[in-house]
């Protein structure tokens, strides 16, 4: 039998009890936007070969959105390491983090746009910088070329 790399039993269900997707946060960032008028795909794949999930995605736009959690993403204002089992904690943290840049990266190569927002920012801020990206996407500023006289 395989050892858990839970620190406690307790520790174990409550971590089993976190979900993937549809946390609270989430939901009360995507009624938001939703009620600014945006449609969007939720939990969905940007690029359907690659094994990384967006929280929101506007396909016809090549934006997608990231809802990044304060724990699991190492926020540099709200992070506190975990004491026990404090190697496991680090290194699951930094991986994440490693493969946030990297989804980045690769997202923007396929020229995408994306936008990581932190939880702790507030919801109605988080969907303002949603709807800014949208607009900014679908009219990018046009430069005017003047004659000089």
């Amino acid at each position: 039998m395989v050892e858990s790399w839970a620190s406690s039993p307790a520790a174990r269900a409550t971590m089993q009890g976190n979900r993937g997707r549809d946390t609270a946060p989430e939901l009360a960032l995507r009624r938001a936007v939703h009620a600014k008028g945006l449609r969007f795909f939720v939990s969905r794949r940007p690029i359907p070969s690659l094994r990384r999930t967006a929280d929101m995605v506007f396909p016809r736009l090549k934006l997608a959105v990231f809802l990044d959690g304060c724990f699991w993403h190492g926020c540099p204002e709200h992070h506190v390491p975990v004491k026990a089992n404090a190697d496991f904690w680090a290194e699951k943290i930094r991986s994440n983090r490693e493969r946030d840049a990297d989804t980045d990266r690769r997202l923007r190569l396929e020229g995408w746009t994306v936008l990581r927002v932190w939880e702790h920012v507030a919801t109605a801020e988080a969907a303002d910088m949603v709807e800014a990206a949208v607009h900014g996407l679908r009219h990018p500023a046009v430069t005017l070329h003047r004659r000089a006289t």
